[in-house]
């Protein structure tokens, strides 16, 4: 099984809390079966970036994620992001081997702390970015499904694929996602009773566009909602999945890894068979 968005880097910071730390975490991972975790990079510091770099560089088994989550959007310059330190260390970190996709980026119209306009300017410019160094695009999307497809549309006529991370939109935006050759990353929301499209969604998707992901330390599955999130709970939204498809969690997970790799690449493949 592979994690495919999990946030370790802030496993270590202060109110999170993990057992043992981010070796805890990893432990506890490969006791579950896990054999590769995706760490996100996403927060409005470079610090934060920084320390998701590390975490893959530092430890087998463990990818990256780096860009600017559409809340801190705000953070960059309006009028020339590519003069902004920030953006200039977003830019070297994505440019590094250790980091799989560019993100997590997109548009939050939910909690809209960052300007809608800057949120757009800024999916942008992770959209130019991915483009340019040849890598997909790790999205996040909140109550602005339409928006959200008219950059998909742009990123994927340059080319430019990725996945919707925590996928629990709605069906109509998983067609169209789908349609423009994106993945989708169920989280563990695909357990809950309010999940809303989500098992329909599973349901109808093509097996081979489906990953995983905790989006830990958010959004626990059953048994565990309410408690802080881990890479090693990814079991119980895989089975989730597989009860939903109609088959074995070990076809499940074989499946969800293959596209896992397919879609981020060597590193991926590298990592867990050894071959180039």
């Amino acid at each position: 099984m592979i994690d495919t968005h999990a946030h370790l880097a802030m496993v270590d910071r202060d109110g999170v809390g993990y057992a043992g730390g981010v070796p805890g975490v990893l432990q506890r991972a490969r006791d579950a079966g896990l054999r590769h975790i995706i760490c996100i990079g996403a927060g409005g510091e470079l610090a934060e970036v920084q320390a998701a770099l590390d975490v893959a560089k530092q430890n087998q088994g463990v990818s990256a994620i780096c860009g600017l989550h559409p809340h801190d959007a705000a953070r960059l310059l309006a009028q020339d992001p590519q003069a902004d330190p920030l953006w200039q260390g977003i830019v070297q970190a994505c440019s590094a081997a250790e980091v799989v996709a560019v993100g997590e980026t997109g548009l939050d119209y939910h909690y809209d702390l960052s300007p809608r306009s800057q949120q757009r300017l800024v999916f942008e410019r992770h959209v130019a970015l991915a483009r340019e160094l040849g890598k997909p695009l790790c999205i996040h999307t909140r109550e602005a499904e339409a928006e959200t497809v008219e950059v998909l549309e742009m990123a994927a006529q340059h080319g430019v694929g990725g996945v919707i991370h925590c996928f629990s939109g709605s069906a109509w935006l998983a067609r169209q996602c789908l349609d423009l050759g994106f993945y989708l990353s169920i989280p563990g929301i695909v357990t809950f009773k309010n999940a809303g499209d989500l098992p329909e969604v599973v349901a109808f998707a093509p097996v081979d566009r489906l990953l995983v992901e905790t989006d830990s330390p958010f959004l626990a599955p059953i048994p565990y909602r309410g408690k802080r999130n881990e890479p090693a709970y990814v079991v119980k939204t895989l089975e989730q999945v597989a009860r939903i498809r109609g088959i074995s969690p070990v076809e499940m997970a074989l499946v969800t890894t293959e596209n896992a790799v397919r879609l981020f690449g060597p590193r991926l493949r590298t990592q867990l068979t050894g071959e180039d």
